[in-house]
């Protein structure tokens, strides 16, 4: 594998931690959300942790594409991602949409920074992977954004 090759699947190693992660958290919000705003939530955290397995699996399987087995591990994933993983305590609502607002726009951060890498290197399938996951990211920033009080 070469120098670019190596740092692509790097990159899509970090990529696949943090949306495993977030996919993770907002799972949890989704059984564990409550309040007058209980029913939407509920619904769009289901839905966006549905997208987010279906991105996990198309990022892991790229990753299978140069020859590299991809991380699979909770252990693995918490030590490369910059995602934390959700409370132990119980929060609110309010506080939920707080939080993935931010993961998600953090994520299309540095995504960003992985697309400009892709496309230095010429990788066509990395950057078509970020450009799908920037645009999820942003948009799913917006749908939580308009749960704020």
């Amino acid at each position: 594998m070469n120098t670019n090759s190596n740092r692509t699947v790097q990159a899509l190693s970090k990529t696949l931690s943090e949306e495993y992660v977030l996919m993770l958290k907002t799972q949890n919000f989704h059984w564990n959300v409550e309040g007058p705003l209980f029913f939407s939530l509920h619904h769009l955290f289901e839905s966006q942790y549905k997208s987010l397995g279906e991105k996990v699996d198309v990022v892991a399987e790229t990753i299978r594409t140069y020859g590299v087995k991809s991380p699979g591990s909770f252990r693995d994933f918490l030590k490369t991602s910059l995602i934390d993983e959700a409370p132990a305590d119980a929060i609110s609502s309010h506080q939920m949409v707080e939080i993935l607002n931010k993961d998600h726009l953090s994520m299309a951060a540095r995504l960003k920074e992985h697309h400009e890498l892709a496309e230095k290197a010429g990788d066509v399938n990395a950057m078509v992977i970020y450009e799908d996951l920037i645009l999820f990211h942003e948009k799913s920033a917006w749908m939580i954004r308009s749960h704020r009080a």
